[in-house]
């Protein structure tokens, strides 16, 4: 509020001279006793100190002098009443501004106080000047604190003590000193102007709620203090907070005009609380959709359970974005990993379960899984108490029956689990400073498009990202960098992992992330993973590498394109298949790899780029590209590109359809990959069987099951060195590795032919 509220309104009452019939003894409310007449007051003309004046005799104990007329209050005014007083003869009294403070209805006010500080005359004929304030607000300086249910006063002296002395009194004026409470004249409503006391115990919603209505554009002030806001309060205007709020957990504190993070900071005295409050007014408010950090690092003590922090929701599914700033995790237990183990049962009948869990209570939901037979980055994703069972984020491959499960519950920095489904949120421009001590984010069990972008997650200590259900759903992370706190070990001593997915349709385009044990563990299907630079070496000459990314179903349908795969590999397993070994299905199928630059140095001879890891027997690849890769080893060569991990199983390369190995460059790769195979058999001695060796460089080590063309490159010669031009027929997967096909003549002859050969069949 401000002065130009009582501009053009006559504050000062009327003057003695205009008449004592509008002067009370009383109370000054219509109907009490007036001055007019009364034997003890009368007008002095030409005094010499106030002109025409009113010189009273104290007749009474305490007597009341009050202007009968309406002085108005409105909220974040002030006035200053004024009255000069001298002492003419006999008992020299006590004066003191008074009032009587009325609400709207006329009657007095409860509560408040009416009176200002006292002044004893102490001698005759020298002038005293009596003075209070009086105003909404409690504020330093304000004689007279009325609150925002004062509608108007009347306003005078009391004069206390003995009876009998005689007062001149000049005429009492009011004025608006409004502009002592506002500094430098700023545009502003004060909320201690509509009676916040900011105590700390005080409910001050009510007051904060009347300064928002009154501000009509002007900014509202929370000068210092601790105010308590016992229920949600949406303030409409904008905010300066030098006090800080304290509020329950379920209320909701929506700045709707300047709604960023620093107002929040500066509204709780803890950042971490006030992050807390800044996302629950971001899940509460429909005018804003994304929550600005305005460049701030917030210093986390602990977890961030981010559903706890707004407990009217459990799920959520409109846009929301939190964006630009740094939170960093602080050094304590509270960050410290939990291991919990129990026995379970497992049942290939019921996939995604755990059933007969002893000691349930103590498994936190969202904790890893590990075991005989368990699949990498499986997490307890529910639980059922009452029956002892636990739902997985995905099946095990191999641990029918009762065992003993380690579960390991990581600590993130935001803990998005508690929500049962959230959909289209996302994260920009936010560093996660793990700082060794946290991982980053932890996904609801469910929901769509979850968006990291421009992001860093530096140094978690144990994941990047974990999906423990389907949250991952269509999520996209695009340009973000993931900088691991295991760079200086070695590969064989590293424990963490960028990300892992569960469900489909992921995109993971334009990251870097640097030295974890792995980057992404991918379930799900439909990915399209590109122009990523991922790498994962050591110092180790001849050393041993990891994965750095792992698929875990066998129908793939996923893209992997344009990365830069350095000093790891593409891994493709069923390790999340229940029953793995091949009955119906596609098994290996639907993977398309193209236009990547994978670069190793410094590796063991029987490193490869690409891996097929089959759990279970009988599986084959079936639709399976691999074109126009970069492949290249430095500081020593490497025996190939790619292999089959046959620690469970080999492939049926009977079976294999649709593998296509072509346009890749390898350097410094002994054995090339390539299929279909183009091979320039040179026949020198005459014989009616030619054997054409593919030499192992069929894609995998696979059997020549095709033979596309045969085409000769000069003239087809007999002994007699007569030119044959009969054609040989084909016999496919021959000798003992069934890599070679013969070239059976009608008769023997010699010369050179050009062979195209297959690993598959078409479908």
């Amino acid at each position: 509020m401000n002065i130009a509220v009582t501009e053009g309104i006559n504050l000062t009452p009327a003057t003695f001279t205009q008449g004592l019939n509008v002067w009370s003894s009383g109370d000054g409310t219509p109907g009490s006793d007036t001055y007019d007449g009364a034997a003890n007051a009368a007008l002095v003309a030409g005094d010499g100190d106030f002109g025409t004046c009113l010189e009273l005799q104290k007749t009474a104990s305490t007597q009341y002098l009050r202007y009968m007329g309406e002085t108005p209050i409105y909220p974040g005014v002030y006035y200053q009443i004024k009255a000069r007083v001298k002492a003419m003869s006999g008992a020299l009294p006590t004066l003191r501004i008074s009032a009587y403070a009325a609400n709207s209805s006329g009657n007095a006010l409860s509560g408040v106080n009416t009176r200002g500080g006292g002044s004893t005359l102490s001698s005759y004929g020298d002038v005293v000047e009596i003075t209070a304030i009086v105003g909404t607000g409690s504020r330093s300086g304000v004689d007279m604190a009325w609150g925002v249910n004062a509608d108007y006063g009347h306003f005078g002296l009391t004069l206390e003590g003995a009876s009998g002395g005689v007062v001149r009194i000049d005429d009492i004026e009011i004025t608006d000193v409004t502009n002592y409470f506002l500094r430098d004249m700023q545009n502003v409503v004060d909320v201690t102007d509509y009676g916040a006391v900011g105590n700390g115990s005080t409910n001050d919603t009510a007051a904060f709620e009347a300064a928002d209505d009154d501000a009509d554009g002007r900014k509202i002030l929370v000068p210092a203090g601790e105010y308590y806001i016992a229920d949600t309060l949406s303030l409409n205007h904008e905010v300066i907070f030098e006090g800080t709020l304290s509020m329950p957990t379920d209320a909701i504190l929506l700045l709707t005009k300047n709604f960023s993070y620093p107002p929040y900071a500066a509204a709780f005295a803890d950042e971490e609380l006030a992050f807390k409050k800044a996302f629950q007014a971001l899940l509460n408010n429909v005018d804003h959709e994304t929550l600005d950090l305005g460049g701030r690092m917030i210093s986390l003590s602990g977890p961030v359970d981010m559903q706890a922090a707004v407990p009217n929701r459990t799920s959520y599914a409109t846009r929301r974005v939190i964006r630009n700033g740094q939170l960093s995790a602080l050094s304590n237990s509270d960050w410290d990993t939990e291991t919990v183990t129990s026995r379970a049962t497992y049942s290939t009948s019921n996939t995604r379960t755990l059933t007969n869990v002893s000691n349930i209570n103590a498994v936190p939901v969202g904790s890893l899984v590990t075991g005989a037979g368990v699949g990498r980055e499986i997490y307890v994703k529910s639980k059922n108490n009452a029956t002892s069972e636990l739902t997985l984020s995905a099946p095990l491959y191999d641990a029918q029956g009762t065992q003993t499960f380690t579960f390991t519950l990581f600590k993130y920095m935001l803990d998005f689990s508690g929500f049962s489904s959230m959909e289209k949120f996302g994260i920009s421009g936010v560093e996660f400073q793990c700082n060794s001590r946290a991982s980053g984010i932890k996904l609801p069990p469910s929901g769509k498009v979850f968006a990291l972008h421009d992001c860093f997650v530096t140094r978690p200590k144990d994941r990047g990202i974990t999906s423990i259900g389907t949250g991952c759903q269509g999520m996209l992370v695009d340009n973000c960098q993931f900088l691991s706190a295991e760079d200086a070990l070695n590969v064989s001593d590293r424990t963490s992992i960028a990300l892992n997915v569960n469900a489909n349709d992921t995109k993971l385009r334009h990251n870097r992330a640097t030295r974890f044990l792995h980057w992404a563990v991918m379930s799900g299907q439909n990915h399209v993973i590109t122009g990523n630079h991922f790498f994962q070496g050591d110092t180790v000459a001849g050393g041993i590498r990891s994965a750095g990314i792992i698929l875990t179903q066998t129908f793939s349908s996923c893209v992997i394109s344009d990365n830069y795969i350095d000093n790891c590999w593409v891994e493709w397993s069923n390790e999340y298949d229940a029953t793995p070994d091949f009955d119906t299905g596609f098994s290996f199928s639907s993977l398309s790899i193209s236009g990547n630059i994978f670069l190793s140095g410094d590796v063991a001879d029987w490193f490869t780029y690409l891996v097929i890891k089959p759990y279970g027997t009988g599986h084959f690849l079936n639709g399976f590209s691999v074109t126009d890769n970069k492949f290249r080893s430095i500081n020593g060569s490497i025996d190939r590109v790619e292999r089959v991990d046959t620690s469970f199983s080999d492939l049926d390369f009977n079976r294999a359809r649709d593998v296509l190995f072509a346009g890749n460059t390898f350097h410094n790769i002994d054995t090339p990959a390539v299929n279909p195979l183009r091979i320039e058999h040179v026949q020198s001695t005459s014989t009616n069987r030619w054997v054409v060796d593919t030499n192992d460089t069929l894609p995998f080590g696979g059997w020549a099951r095709g033979v596309d063309a045969v085409t000769a490159k000069n003239a087809i010669r007999n002994g007699s060195g007569n030119a044959v031009y009969s054609m040989p027929y084909v016999n496919t997967e021959q000798g003992s590795n069934r890599d070679q096909v013969d070239l059976v003549w009608p008769e023997s002859v010699n010369g050179q032919v050009q062979v195209t050969v297959r690993m598959d069949r078409h479908a």
